[in-house]
């Protein structure tokens, strides 16, 4: 089950939760028949509880949220996406083995 720290986000608050915030939020477009969604959602899970209070960890089913997962031209899953200060500044596409330390990569770049 998903950490207490990733916060479930939709087509009607993702403006309100993502691209109104300030600071680094990294968003895990997933879906429940997704096996490597499902394959890295513990990665997402722990990154959540080592970045708490530092980088906002969301998650958004793109089953029940088309629209946002359209705006972003998001064509297949897991796509992670990170935003600063609410605009799109970086993608990862997959579940790569080493996902945890590409993740972790992207988030120290874009946190500094």
């Amino acid at each position: 089950m998903a950490s207490a720290n990733v916060v479930h986000v939709t087509d009607a608050n993702f403006g309100s939760e993502i691209q109104q915030m300030q600071g680094l939020a990294l968003v895990d477009f997933w879906a429940v028949w997704c096996g490597p969604c499902q394959a890295i959602a513990p990665v997402i899970d722990q990154l959540a509880e080592s970045y708490r209070g530092k980088v906002k960890v969301a998650k958004l089913d793109t089953d029940s949220n088309q629209e946002t997962a359209m705006k972003f031209n998001v064509r297949s899953i897991p796509t992670i996406m990170f935003f600063k200060d609410g605009k799109h500044v970086d993608t990862v596409v997959g579940a790569d083995p080493r996902i945890k330390t590409i993740l972790e990569g992207k988030i120290q770049q874009h946190l500094g």
